[in-house]
């Protein structure tokens, strides 16, 4: 899916948001920890368990209100290979409900490594005279601070797939700045460039949207670069994370759009997830919890 399939899929919902799939054991009800460990144990696989059924009632609750998710693979990894084989659930599980799959895995390597990681996430491994599918997600989220090596490759599948890509440009972390808002020539910074070089990578790829396959990670936490980086990427989808527990606002995330309130997904992760921990019913009650969250987020944007 390209991202002219993520906007209509956000102006069918009315919704520009994603919701982020990113559970540690400790964020799950306890009702459903207690089922999983009675079956399986204080383990890797008993954890992994649980945050699968988190997940589908995650899903089951909000697949008809945003038009998206974003499973983050570092939450997975933690648990290990049954924690992937999670991962891999739960993207087949989104997609089976007409979701938006965004697999949060900020790769950046290069040359053969990156077509692998390319292969898994948005194409195909080669099996003998067979050709599977290893995670099957529609877009993923790249480093690109490696140059084009890190990237040409997830847009080589990603054309020959129709998916997408997000690519790290001014992130919502508070130091960022370290590295990104750096000076890099005469009035611009190392972000700018790195905008500039997303807008080039993607050239050539845009949609019925005007967007092309290149997308860009610019975070709700600092508003005027967000603003900036919307006026220097006209062809460029944003991701837009910090909204919610990270402090980003309505106000601030307004700056992602174009004027038509196009070309951009805003995400959030902790606030629709642990929603359950604010209403004093230990959880029983996540699914409701969760879609009222959500639906808060998209009347508020």
């Amino acid at each position: 899916m390209s991202f002219d399939a993520l906007q209509e899929k956000i102006r069918a919902k009315k919704n520009p948001t994603v919701a982020g799939l990113d559970p540690k054991p400790e964020q799950i009800p306890p009702h459903i920890l207690k089922a999983s460990y009675e079956t399986y144990g204080e383990t890797l696989q008993g954890a992994a368990e649980a945050v699968w059924t988190f997940n589908q009632g995650l899903i089951d609750a909000l697949c008809d209100v945003v038009p998206a998710v974003k499973p983050q693979a570092a939450y997975y990894e933690r648990l290990g290979w049954r924690g992937l084989e999670v991962m891999e659930r739960t993207i087949a599980y989104a997609r089976e409900k007409d979701l938006f799959v965004i697999a949060d895995i900020k790769r950046g390597d290069i040359g053969s490594t990156a077509q692998a990681y390319a292969d898994a996430w948005l194409g195909e491994t080669q099996v003998g005279g067979a050709a599977h599918a290893a995670f099957g997600a529609d877009c993923v989220t790249l480093n690109g601070y490696m140059g084009a090596d890190s990237v040409n490759p997830f847009l080589k599948v990603a054309g020959e797939r129709d998916k997408s890509v997000f690519i790290l440009a001014k992130t919502s972390n508070p130091g960022s700045g370290e590295l990104q808002n750096v000076a890099a020539g005469e009035g611009d910074t190392v972000y700018g460039l790195m905008a500039d070089l997303i807008e080039k990578w993607g050239a050539g790829t845009e949609g019925k949207h005007g967007y092309t396959r290149a997308g860009a990670v610019a975070g709700a936490t600092y508003p005027e670069e967000l603003q900036k980086l919307r006026a220097r990427m006209p062809h460029t989808f944003l991701l837009v994370p910090g909204y919610g527990a990270q402090g980003g606002t309505a106000e601030d995330v307004q700056y992602a759009f174009n004027k038509y309130g196009h070309g951009a997904i805003v995400n959030a992760s902790r606030s629709i997830m642990c929603a359950w921990q604010k209403t004093g019913r230990d959880g029983t009650d996540y699914q409701e919890a969760a879609r009222a969250a959500a639906v808060a987020m998209r009347d508020d944007i």
